[in-house]
């Protein structure tokens, strides 16, 4: 894919960060030594770390160039470090991984989840959150529209871009395999939104980016056209003007003994 929007990301950075404080909320780590923000983005999720964690040591990852230069100006202190979670071989062990949306766009989780425990101190924790929204008309309708248009063949493989992520069970079994407790739970936000409009905007830097990624301009234009009708009919105005938009995201925090 083309490199991250960081500007269109952060449109909706207090909803987009609230899975972050969830997740955090339930790490039982006291005072760890050092901790990285795997996906770290623009910095909203890294500068929550730390101030829970004033005294770590924390650094932040990612892949996208423009994500890391918000990150950097926002928490200009911090280490931040250009990287591929998918193949990242750290030189240290750490107290905490922090991985807020970003695992849903690799692969074969039981092996990713194995690697990234090996990279744990004893004690650590791996804290992660994942979007679990394939199933929910914002994204069916993506795929609807992308295998219905002109552009069926050149958006195949932005149909395929993103794997269902596991089950509960899934989860606890893999990371119950390397040793580690296990506290795996589910939530679904609502999020009023100002319109059909809204939700595509929202879904422009992550859902469908990889079918934008592939279109010329004038086939963007009348892609979203599209994805916004339909989406206007999917959620229906509420009697303040609103939409709601349902957003189930899966959590996990695992600790190695």
């Amino acid at each position: 894919m083309k490199d991250w929007d960081a500007g269109q990301y952060l449109k909706f950075e207090d909803e987009r960060t609230r899975p972050s404080i969830d997740l955090l909320n339930r790490v039982p780590l006291g005072e760890p030594r050092n901790g990285v923000d795997l996906g770290c983005g623009p910095g909203n999720s890294t500068e929550l770390i730390v101030k829970r964690f004033p005294s770590a040591r924390i650094l932040g990852l990612d892949s996208s160039p423009d994500m890391l230069s918000k990150a950097r100006k926002r928490l200009p202190g911090l280490a931040f470090e250009e990287a591929d979670v998918a193949t990242w071989e750290p030189k240290e062990r750490f107290d905490l991984i922090f991985a807020n949306a970003v695992l849903q766009w690799l692969p074969n989780h039981a092996n990713l989840l194995t690697r990234l425990v090996s990279f744990l101190a004893d004690g650590g924790c791996l804290a992660v959150q994942m979007p679990n929204n394939l199933d929910e008309s914002s994204h069916r309708l993506m795929r609807q529209i992308a295998q219905a248009g002109p552009w069926a063949g050149k958006l195949a493989p932005a149909v395929e871009a993103r794997e269902a992520i596991g089950s509960f069970d899934d989860y606890y079994l893999w990371l119950r395999r390397t040793g580690c407790s296990v506290d795996i739970w589910q939530t679904t936000y609502v999020h009023p939104l100002d319109g059909a409009a809204a939700i595509a905007e929202w879904f422009k830097s992550t859902g469908l980016k990889p079918y934008l990624d592939l279109l010329t301009g004038e086939e963007q234009e009348e892609y979203l056209r599209r994805y916004r009708g339909e989406i206007a009919k999917a959620y229906p105005l509420q009697s303040d003007g609103k939409v709601l938009l349902r957003f189930p995201r899966l959590f996990f925090v695992a600790r190695r003994p």
